[in-house]
Formats: structure tokens, sequence, C-alpha cells
């Protein structure tokens, strides 16, 4: 019967991230433990004492420190993601150790890198860069890491050609990297097996055709334009009904020329081997495309809104200070007033003057004036009487 340890492993497996080395059972068990009980308190304190035993550190091997923190942080978060911070941890250790010479060999240093790689979403360009700095040139793991990942991509031809890459620098171990050559090998033939093996399959027994006598010839009394070629998976060299056992020549009928081989004349160079690039400077983990880097909240301007609750649009460019060239013909042309004919519409016609009437009109300073002049002469006779 599985102890309580095991059921927690079995109930969270698929949740695990795997490791290349495996991980130790018991750090596993203890690490869901602690998840699943949220103790996560004590992890935290030993997160810091590794963060500050690394500020603190002043002696001979400071890739120690880092590589027991990196391992800590694997076999504690068997989940990965944002909580184990384990990609900027990777980025950390191994650009801080580029320029020391005394690491590029190490087999923990390299190890590091691989696993950098991994978490990378372009690990060949990382590769590259590896090798355009020397760095774990002697080291079997970096060409089996590098093969296989070319291997994953579906190019074998280069996988093949890392490990002869890494033969001539005789990386170490040997037998660790010719063992895997050989799984490599192994793995290729079998696939090749596999496709003829369906290509036979597939192939269905085909008719015997009729062999031609002549080359087809255009019909008509105009001249054909375009050539008639003989096409599909039975092209033959036919002369006159006898086969030739040279090279195939395709016939043409506006240029008909016959290619003989030469057997004294030297041959082309087989295709030449694909050639590993190395890359001058290290590809980011986090290189996305169209993503925004964080800005100050103060620096940046909501839209605003007004009190009726609609949004307030931003003032119109400011017209342009020049006059913009316009050509004669564009220009509308001008339109002249049109009088109208007063016996064909009588709507609007002059006002006629009234008849018997002053057409003057009296101001009003003029009629207060006179209302003035006879008051005065009425109080004045009455002061006679």
């Amino acid at each position: 019967m599985a102890e309580g340890g095991d059921v927690e492993w079995e109930l969270s497996k698929e949740n695990i991230q795997p490791l290349r080395r495996g991980r130790a059972i018991s750090a596993l068990q203890e690490a869901l433990s602690q998840q699943q009980d949220g103790v996560i308190s004590a992890i935290n304190q030993q997160r810091q004492a590794f963060e500050s035993e690394l500020r603190m550190y002043d002696g001979d091997d400071p890739l120690d420190v880092w590589d027991r923190y990196i391992k800590w942080t694997e076999q504690t978060f068997p989940q990965g993601g944002k909580e184990s911070n384990l990609n900027t941890l990777l980025e950390r250790v191994v650009t801080k150790f580029t320029e020391e010479k005394k690491y590029h060999n190490d087999p923990r240093y390299v190890e590091l890198w691989i696993k950098f790689a991994e978490n990378c979403p372009e690990p060949l360009d990382l590769f590259r860069y590896m090798q355009a700095q020397g760095i774990g040139l002697t080291q079997a793991s970096f060409y089996i890491a590098w093969s296989e990942e070319h291997e994953n991509q579906g190019n074998s031809r280069k996988a093949d050609l890392v490990y002869q890459e890494g033969f001539k620098k005789c990386a170490q171990p040997h037998d660790k990297l010719q063992q895997f050559h050989k799984a490599l090998q192994a793995r290729v033939s079998r696939q090749v097996m596999m496709n003829v093996e369906e290509d036979d399959s597939d192939d269905e027994p085909k008719q015997p055709e009729r062999v031609s006598l002549a080359d087809l010839k255009h019909r008509g009394k105009k001249k054909a334009i375009a050539p008639v070629n003989r096409t599909g998976p039975a092209i033959r060299n036919i002369s006159r009904g006898l086969q030739s056992h040279g090279a195939p020549v395709l016939r043409n009928a506006s240029n008909s020329q016959l290619v003989i081989f030469d057997e004294n004349k030297p041959q082309n160079a087989g295709p030449s081997e694909p050639k590993l690039e190395s890359w001058l400077a290290p590809p980011t983990s986090r290189a996305k495309e169209n993503e925004q880097g964080p800005e100050r909240w103060c620096d940046v301007k909501m839209p605003q809104k007004s009190k009726f609750g609609h949004t307030v649009m931003p003032p119109p460019p400011p017209k342009p200070t020049f006059q913009p060239f316009v050509e004669e013909s564009d220009q509308p042309p001008t339109m002249t007033p049109c009088k109208i004919n007063p016996a064909v519409n009588t709507v609007l016609s002059s006002r006629k003057p009234r008849k018997g009437g002053n057409s003057t009109k009296e101001t009003p300073g003029a009629s207060s004036a006179t209302e003035g002049s006879r008051i005065r002469k009425t109080t004045g006779a009455e002061h006679v009487l």
C-alpha cells in the first residue's frame, strides 16, 4: 500500500517539470507537503539566506553558492512558474561569470548555461553564442545538448555535425559523447528505414508504358511557341527507339541540343557541409515581439472626461501657415447674380410710397421741441388774462 508521500506524488506528478538529472524523491515530497500546508515563510527565509550569502561571500569559488541556490530552487519549486524565479536566477549567474575564463569549461557553469538555453525561446542562438565565447568547448554535455536541439527541430545532419565538432575539440568524457553519437546514428537509420518501407507500401504497381519512337512535334501551319516536353516519372532519353545509358536529356522543340557525357571532365564537388555560425551577443530569454517595458505612472496622461461623461476630444491640429497651391483649372467658376423679371415673378417688388403723405420722417427731437413751444404759448396767454 502506498504511503502518504507517494499519494501526494501521484496526485501532483502531472504538474512537475522534469529535470535532466532527475529529482530527489525526498526533496520532492517535502516540497509538495510544504505547498499544501501553506508553509511559505520557511521557503522565503531560505531564499533570503541564499541571497545574503551571495552578497557577503568573499571566497575563491563564488559559483558554488549559485550552484547550490539554483539546485535548491529546482527541488523546492517542482512546478516551476514565476514563484520559482528560476529564469531570472539563471540569467543572473550566466551573465555574471561570462568574463571569468576559469569558469568557461567548468562542468557546473556549462550545466547552468544549458539550463538557461532550455528556458529560452531560441536555444540554438544561445549555443552559438557559447561557441563564440569559448564556453563549454571541452565539455561533452555542451555538444550533446546542442545536437539534441538540432534533432528536435528535424535537422539530423547538423546534429551529426555538432558531434563531429565535439570530437575535434576532444570533449570529455569521450565515451559519453561517442555513446550519444551512436544513438543518434541509430535513430537516423531507423527513421530512414521506416520512410523507405512507407514509400514501398504506398507505391502501386504501374502499368507498362509504351515507348515513343520519335519526338513530339507541333501541329498546324503556324510555328509552335511553347515547346512540347515529356514529363512525369517515366522520362527517358530516347533516340530513334534506342535507349541511351548516359545522363537524361530534356528535349526542347525550339532549341534541341544533345548533351554528351564526358568521363574525363572533373566532377563538381558534393554539397558543402553546413557551418556552425556563432553569435557575438547573448539573446535574451524574454525577447518578445510588441512588448512594452514598464513606465512611470506619473508620466502617463489618461484621457479626460467632461461633466457630461463624454470624452474630451483633443484640439484639432493647427492650420498650415502656407497657402497650398491650386491650379487654375481646379478653381470653381464665379457665379453672377441673376435679375428676376417682374413680369414673370411678382412676389418680390419694390414698396410704393403713400399718396399725399410726407415722405420725410420727423425726428423724435423735433417733435418734442414743437410740443414744448406750444405749452409755453398756452401758459403765457393764461398769465395775461
